[in-house]
């Protein structure tokens, strides 16, 4: 007969006691505890998870205790707490240490730090910053612990004092502090600047963008981390004008690898920046305003300088009008009369204008060359420049994602290195790639018709050469013109000759015979990936991504190990993770919005990126949820399709579908290399009939020699 449903299989330790091998029930801690060791004063004790967090069980969570735990019998969390509490104010070092360091780990759970909290514990961490008589350890489990207080949530980050604030700041601000107390105390500003404007501002006035550039080029990588992320809580809660001073460019000085949260810092650095030519690309030109109409000229005297200053003083105004007219017709606009009209959509708006205008001031020659070269040539084969540059911006600011919101995600890393390495990344882009688009009109022999046909190439060259991750612009420069037409179009005939060959009824056949093959070899990809494991990151409401814990399946496909580690561990054994859950165990996948942790408090603040990474599974009886949020798009799809794998199921990812694809098709090309330059046809040739008679069939006999 199976147990009860509201029974476990647990065991307990106490110190100096026999550990008990028991069968939990909803029972009172004080009944359970008098039951085993006989404890007069039970409320003084509470059970405790031996592994992990080391969570203290409460009645709001003693459901989630699950069989084959280990819990053991400690203090209480408040007897814990007036114990740690008296032992900070201790005189001896010794002592005060030790409680403040255990008090740093202890504080992640929720129910102690209530605990602590209500007895006030914070004005004595207060004290011991703001005395400033203690510093090494004892200062930095004392930042540590205030830390881990705060992230409950439980007191305002508008709390803090003035002096206290004042310490940090110095902390962070002097050369030669021990680099793990600059590391938590550059994370108390982080939290502090989008808690209130106040906090905002003062942070911005007492940490200079020097100050944090000095650390961004530190060898410490979490010093650097740290930096970042103040930095960027920085620029997020910045008006524009602020952005445009605090926006940094040459940060990038390390030659190690770049980490995941780095790069994804960088990535949300980069959209920042980039966003700062919203309000440009989204305001049309005022044909009213006098500055915008000087620009206009500008343009056309850059381009027709020595005509305009001829005609100037020798000729009627209707004359000069018709001048005019002529040289923004040459200048590539679609309006002559009122050029202003052909900037009027936003987007691209007055960036386009912008842009042309940089052009002219930085490219004088080119831009002379570009204008003074169509203007040359047949009406009906000239590249107009206006019209070019203004589609260009567009596509520019599609490419680069302008506009769209820079925290669309919380793990994005599609930054560019050479963003980092110009003061005007934007419009020294434009400059090359205006210049590359005439390039191109020149190879396509292009007219007027074609203006639409050109365009698609030219953003298709800049798309590939960005793909390439060229670290310079000057790099960029060099791919994207050796990208010329004649290679686009040998491109799109390979990959066209790729899709086409596998359209062939007889190769669609030995495709579907090759299919059961090579979809065994990818789950079977999918198990060993499970084994390896992944580091996962938790990801809290304050957006702090420090707490890590990993997964890995066991080698026989039957148990899930996993369990927290530390910064800086990046495959621990199978032994150190204390938590199993057995496969035969799992219920069901979920993703996306099914997931428990999408559907709580808060997740209406999730977004489309991470619900893409979000997947969880269900396991046990009553339902116990593992919840997961995968580093990147391409490890979400191997967990849940070695999780599908596990539970009998077909693999639906996107991964799969790719990977299979390039794989049947290598397959059919090993297959197919005897047919080379041989057409296969699009039916099997028919099958011939039989002879009338098989007399022509020799009977060989042994017995012939």
């Amino acid at each position: 007969m199976p147990p009860p449903k509201d029974v476990v299989k647990i065991a307990i330790q106490m110190m100096g006691a026999i550990p008990q091998l028991i069968e939990l029930n909803q029972v009172t801690l004080d009944s359970l505890s008098r039951c085993r060791w006989n404890l007069g004063n039970a409320e003084h004790y509470a059970l405790q998870y031996v592994d992990g967090q080391q969570t203290y069980i409460t009645e709001s969570n003693r459901a989630e205790i699950k069989n084959g735990s280990i819990l053991r019998l400690t203090t209480s969390p408040d007897q814990e707490a007036e114990r740690l509490h008296n032992g900070i104010r201790s005189h001896n070092l010794d002592v005060k240490a030790d409680s403040l360091k255990k008090l740093a780990n202890l504080s992640r759970d929720i129910t102690f730090a209530q605990e602590f909290i209500n007895r006030n514990g914070l004005k004595q961490l207060f004290l011991i910053v703001e005395e400033g008589n203690d510093t090494g350890e004892i200062l930095a489990h004392t930042l540590k612990a205030f830390m881990e207080l705060m992230e409950h949530d439980f007191v305002s980050w508008e709390t803090l004092s003035p002096a206290f604030i004042k310490k940090v700041v110095r902390y962070v601000n002097t050369g030669g502090m021990d680099a793990s107390i600059q590391q938590l105390s550059l994370s108390i500003l982080e939290n502090m600047v989008p808690s209130s404007r106040h906090l905002f501002e003062l942070v911005k006035r007492e940490v200079t963008l020097d100050r944090l550039l000095t650390h961004l080029q530190v060898t410490n990588q979490q010093l650097q981390l740290k930096a970042m992320a103040l930095l960027i809580a920085l620029l997020l809660n910045a008006s524009d004008a602020e952005r445009r001073v605090r926006s940094p460019r040459n940060i990038i000085h390390a030659s190690e690898p770049m980490g995941d949260e780095m790069a994804h810092y960088l990535y949300v650095l980069q959209s920042i920046t980039l966003n700062l030519l919203e309000r440009r690309m989204r305001t049309p030109m005022d044909p009213y305003s006098q500055e915008q109409r000087e620009l206009l000229q500008f343009l056309r005297h850059s381009a027709f300088e020595s005509e305009s200053e001829a005609s100037a003083g020798t000729v009627s105004a209707e004359r000069r009008r018709s001048v005019c007219v002529t040289e923004f017709r040459k200048l590539g606009f679609q309006n002559h009369s009122n050029p202003a009209q052909d900037l009027h959509r936003a987007p691209p708006g007055l960036l386009a204008l912008d842009n042309m205008v940089y052009f002219s001031r930085h490219c004088p020659s080119a831009y002379s060359r570009f204008v003074l070269e169509n203007s040359s040539r047949d009406d009906k084969h000239e590249c107009p420049f206006a019209r070019s540059s203004i589609q260009l911006t567009l596509a520019l600011c599609e490419i680069l994602h302008v506009g769209e919101p820079c925290e669309c995600s919380e793990t994005a890393q599609a930054f560019y290195l050479m963003f980092f390495g110009q003061d005007h990344f934007f419009q020294e882009l434009f400059c090359i790639c205006i210049q590359l688009q005439n390039k191109t009109w020149k190879e396509m022999r292009a007219t007027q018709e074609d203006f639409d046909k050109v365009l698609q190439v030219v953003r298709e060259q800049i798309t590939r050469t960005l793909s390439l991750k060229p670290t310079s612009l000057e790099l960029f420069k060099t791919r994207v013109n050796a990208l010329n037409y004649s290679e686009i179009l040998r491109l799109r005939q390979t990959e066209r000759m790729h899709q086409e060959e596998t359209l062939a009824v007889p190769v669609l056949e030995l495709r579907e015979r090759l299919k059961p093959e090579l979809l065994e070899l990818i789950r079977q990809q999918r198990l060993l990936r499970l084994c390896e494991g992944t580091l996962f990151r938790k990801i809290s409401s304050r957006r702090r991504q420090d707490k890590l814990w990993y997964c890995r399946l066991s080698p026989n496909h039957k148990v899930l190990h996993y369990g927290d580690v530390e910064q800086g561990v990046q495959s621990p054994p199978i032994e150190s993770l204390p938590e199993k859950i057995p496969v035969a165990d799992i219920k069901e996948l979920l993703v996306g919005r099914e997931c428990p942790h999408m559907k709580e408090k808060g997740s209406g603040k999730h977004n489309k990126d991470v619900l893409d990474l979000a997947f969880s599974i269900s396991y046990d009886v009553e339902e116990y949820y593992l919840n997961f949020i995968a580093p990147t798009r391409y490890e979400f799809c191997l967990w849940t399709d070695g999780l599908n794998v596990l539970l009998g199921r077909e693999l639906t990812s996107e991964r799969t579908q790719s990977e299979l694809d390039i794989l049947l098709s290598m397959e059919l090309k090993l297959r197919l290399l005897d047919l080379e330059n041989i057409s296969i046809p699009d039916t099997p040739p028919p099958v011939p009939k039989p002879p009338s008679n098989l007399n022509f069939c020799y009977d060989f006999s042994p017995n012939e020699q």
